[in-house]
């Protein structure tokens, strides 16, 4: 008697199931350990700088145009095809002025495309309950925001990128040194690794300050106990890496934000990294 199509899938399905438990019956899952984390060129190759690629493009270009005396850049900018559709309109006058064209010494920062960011990364007044004094700052690396304590219960959010899993620091500490416009040195390392980066080595003063630096606009440095901890909250003008987990550690902003925030801190300022 000829099988109906319905036995014949019921056949079959179960047939399916039989194999399948005996293949994982005779199996053993290996324990896997991801190593790659400590090899040396992998960290270089994952934090290596993303820098300001002209201009803000809707959607982003992602190929930066040969630029005489640019500093090398190996990873592209994060594709994104998000457009914000909830929250806060994106014509509002708030967010306009926040990121709009800014003219910063003899620099001139371009608009951030702020309806492309999740609204919760952009700066904003909220409800905070925290056990540290007013005017520290509190960087939640879970969530990727960064606090400034206000009084009455309330804190400036601002949205951070931040560094990926292995690589970031956590503790408390002060920003000791504030610097416009800051140079970039790399590692002695990382020219070692990069002949190419020699050029802005520290023996050679560092890269220029400008839109192509990578520690943006400004730079707030962390110390501990004294020491420098080589950690900096600092712009970027890669704006597509706020909210993820892309850097060496450091703590990044937009560079309209970290403006802001330069404004409000003096050194000597508690910073919290939890």
């Amino acid at each position: 008697m000829p099988f109906s199509p319905r036995s014949f899938r019921r056949i079959a399905g179960l047939s399916l199931v039989v194999a399948a438990s005996a293949t994982l019956a005779g199996c053993q899952i290996p324990l896997v350990t991801d190593t790659s984390r400590m090899n040396p060129d992998v960290f270089v190759q994952e934090t290596a700088p993303v820098f300001y690629v002209p201009p803000y493009a809707d959607p982003p270009s992602n190929q930066p145009p040969p630029m005489p005396g640019a500093i090398p850049q190996k990873r592209q900018l994060y594709p994104s095809d998000f457009h914000q559709t909830y929250g806060l309109p994106v014509s509002n006058p708030v967010h306009r002025t926040m990121y709009g064209v800014i003219r910063d010494d003899d620099h001139t920062l371009p608009a951030i495309p702020y309806s492309r960011i999740d609204a919760r990364f952009l700066r904003q007044e909220v409800d905070y309950r925290t056990n540290e004094p007013v005017g520290t700052i509190v960087v939640d690396t879970r969530a990727h925001y960064l606090y400034f304590v206000q009084p009455g219960g309330k804190a400036i959010r601002y949205g951070v990128g931040l560094g990926k899993a292995g690589f970031a620091w956590h503790g408390r500490g002060v920003i000791q040194r504030k610097a416009k416009w800051p140079r970039w040195t790399p590692s002695d390392e990382m020219v070692a690794r990069q002949p190419n980066l020699r050029q802005f080595a520290a023996s050679e003063g560092g890269a220029e300050p400008g839109l192509n630096n990578p520690l943006g606009a400004r730079a707030l440095y962390i110390f501990q106990d004294g020491k420098d901890t080589l950690y900096r909250v600092h712009g970027t003008p890669d704006w597509q890496s706020v909210g993820k987990a892309t850097s060496s550690g450091c703590v990044r902003m937009l560079n309209q934000d970290v403006i802001d925030l330069f404004d409000r801190v003096p050194s000597g300022t508690a910073i919290v990294v939890i």
